[in-house]
């Protein structure tokens, strides 16, 4: 679906047909001929759009003639519903710029671009093209944030149910969590990069403007921050799994050990009346208090043995 979006009176409005300097948001449902319209009609490669849906393109950017192109992976919740799955994906947003307009694509429907059509992105004016390219890398970087804010309290209450149960749920739902961070910390790495030689290379020409600049270096610190909470994160995570598995291999040698003393105390009284078992004559087993002191003599080594085992705390 294609639409068109321009500010008219401090509002952002859609248009019906396309305009100087509007924005042009690519999302969808859409079919290939659309695609394939869209970048006839506005004279771009069509590689451009179809790069921007593919959920495995790595952050780049790309310039052919005077329209430039920028992917940045952001973070979307994962469609699967299984506690074993990732709880987010990240999928690629492509920013082309045209010399009359700017035009997201994307596969997926997207947070990031959400806050800019529910109009909540102070100061956005899709005229300020390159503003406009700038908020769509700060809102992204915030949506990573907030994002690993929610998997780190999730993690927290996992351990705590952890703490109190043994199931294989909880268990999974941290193996979610730590996969969803394997791709925040690649997104965040490959952003990172391309963000650094964006600024080297000024790709955006706002090296001349000061507030711009000093934007675009404030993005780079957040997503830098970003990256460094991805990876202490992800580092907690791991120490989690491997104490717990640790704690659970511990709580089994000594559930095992339990069983083996409770063996070695039930072991004796069967063998004192084994013997009394056999089909063989034995001394005083006609007596009518044979058996009462067999019992008392199993009890009696039994107890002993306990107590020893207790004692010793074996």
């Amino acid at each position: 679906m294609v639409r068109y979006y321009t500010r008219q009176g401090g509002k952002l409005i859609e248009l019906d047909e396309p305009e100087v300097s509007c924005w042009v948001n690519i999302s969808p449902p859409f079919s290939q001929e659309e695609l394939e319209e869209t970048a006839q009609r506005f004279d771009l490669p069509l590689d451009f759009l179809i790069d921007s849906l593919d959920i495995d393109e790595r952050s780049r950017y790309e310039r052919e003639g005077d329209v430039r192109l920028i992917l940045l992976s952001t973070p979307v919740l994962s469609e699967e519903e299984e506690d074993k799955d990732a709880i987010y994906i990240t999928a690629p947003i492509g920013i082309i710029i045209t010399i009359e307009h700017v035009i997201t694509v994307s596969g997926h429907q997207n947070p990031v671009l959400r806050l800019f059509l529910e109009d909540r992105v102070k100061n956005f004016h899709p005229a300020d093209d390159m503003l406009f390219v700038l908020q769509l890398m700060e809102q992204n970087v915030y949506r990573f944030l907030n994002a690993l804010k929610k998997l780190n309290l999730k993690r927290n209450l996992i351990e705590q149910e952890l703490y109190d149960s043994s199931r294989n749920k909880e268990l999974k739902q941290l193996l979610s969590i730590e996969k969803s961070l394997v791709y925040f910390v690649n997104a965040l790495s490959a952003n990172e990069l391309l963000k650094m030689k964006m600024k080297r290379s000024d790709f955006l020409h706002v090296s001349a403007d000061e507030d711009k600049s000093d934007l675009f270096e404030d993005i780079i610190i957040d997503n830098s921050q970003a990256l460094q909470m991805a990876n202490v994160y992800t580092n907690i995570l791991n120490g989690t799994m491997d104490a717990y598995g640790s704690i659970i291999s511990n709580n089994l040698n000594h559930t095992m050990r339990r069983l083996t003393l409770i063996t070695v105390v039930l072991m004796v009284p069967t063998l004192i009346t084994s013997f009394y078992g056999m089909n063989v004559n034995l001394p005083y087993q006609e007596h009518r208090l044979v058996a009462y002191a067999i019992l008392a003599a199993a009890t009696v080594f039994s107890l002993f043995l306990a107590w020893y085992f207790q004692r010793k705390r074996v």
